[in-house]
């Protein structure tokens, strides 16, 4: 009896090592494919962000997770407060640079707050460059937070210039732990971006996959598919220190939103959800803590680029 005890334990624990030898194999190659793109992905970060900062990546956990289902992922380095327009046009550089480093056709743009305005610039002056777009908490119809701003810090005010002094030196302090290099800084016209009125304007030049309700946008435009999801909970964690602030600033709104987003403001093409999340939730800042029931922000991602490679893209 004993010795068929043994045998029986032999014969689990050499299934448990093949078991572990396998899987260390298949990350080595790239996992199993779930999110093996055609072409590579690039992340975007928003308003203040960064690639990485005291080693702590802006889309936490979020590249590695994609890189082991085997996609090709880049994440985009801009501006952390400028205008729509310029970070495009520096979001529009890389994607140039990582085309021709990869030897893809094309690139998915996932961009984070004012990271998905910025894709939408960059499909809209270059659509052949992109396969997608995805806007994840995206303001495509403006903030009312930025407009109660805006009015509080008129141009040429003692309060704008209190503002934009706070503001740049934040931005200076993340670029300084970031360890990239020094890229222009106007957080006014950061500011003016996410106002109704500049984003009216924005969507006027850049219409594409913007609803013209709460619904669904046209998903496929000049080549290009556009997707979109948000959070629209506020209070998440009390173990995190972000969720006091946005829960306050969520105050401002009379819909669901996230905390600096509503939920109607972020549809762009086919929306793909409203998730029990707040503005950081999205791309799994604080260092992950989210909600303890709710859904795994990393997961969205990968789920999203087995979506797009399911397509072909």
């Amino acid at each position: 009896m004993t010795g068929c005890l043994h045998r029986v334990l032999r014969r689990l624990l050499f299934m448990a090592a093949a078991g572990l030898l396998l899987a260390g194999m298949a990350q080595a190659q790239g996992g199993d494919g779930y999110t093996q793109t055609r072409y590579p992905i690039m992340l975007v970060h928003g308003l203040f962000g960064f690639d990485t900062t005291l080693g702590m990546e802006y889309f936490y956990g979020i590249p590695g997770a994609l890189r082991q289902g085997g996609a090709r992922v880049y994440v985009a380095r801009v501006s952390g407060a400028h205008s729509t327009e310029v970070r495009g046009e520096q979001l529009l550089a890389q994607v140039r640079n990582v085309l021709a480093l990869s030897g893809a056709a094309k690139v998915h743009l996932i961009g984070h707050s004012h990271g998905g305005l910025t894709a939408r610039y960059v499909a809209g002056v270059a659509p052949q460059l992109v396969a997608s777009v995805t806007a994840i908490a995206a303001p495509n119809r403006g903030s009312r937070l930025a407009d109660i701003v805006r009015n509080a810090t008129p141009p040429g005010s003692v309060s704008e210039s209190v503002a934009k002094g706070a503001a740049r030196a934040l931005v200076g302090l993340i670029g300084l732990f970031s360890g990239g290099e020094r890229l222009p800084q106007m957080p006014a016209a950061a500011l003016n971006s996410f106002t109704t009125a500049g984003i009216a304007d924005f969507n006027r030049r850049f219409p594409q996959g913007v609803p013209s309700g709460c619904g669904h946008g046209e998903e496929l435009v000049d080549g290009v598919r556009y997707y979109s999801w948000t959070g629209t909970r506020l209070l998440t964690n009390p173990l995190d220190p972000s969720d006091l602030p946005l829960s306050l600033l969520g105050l401002v709104f009379d819909e669901p939103n996230d905390g600096l987003v509503t939920a109607c403001s972020a549809r762009l093409g086919t929306h793909l959800g409203d998730y029990p999340h707040n503005h950081l939730d999205q791309i799994n800042q604080m260092l992950g803590l989210r909600g303890w029931f709710s859904v795994d922000p990393v997961a969205l991602y990968r789920q999203h680029a087995n979506r797009l490679k399911l397509l072909g893209l």
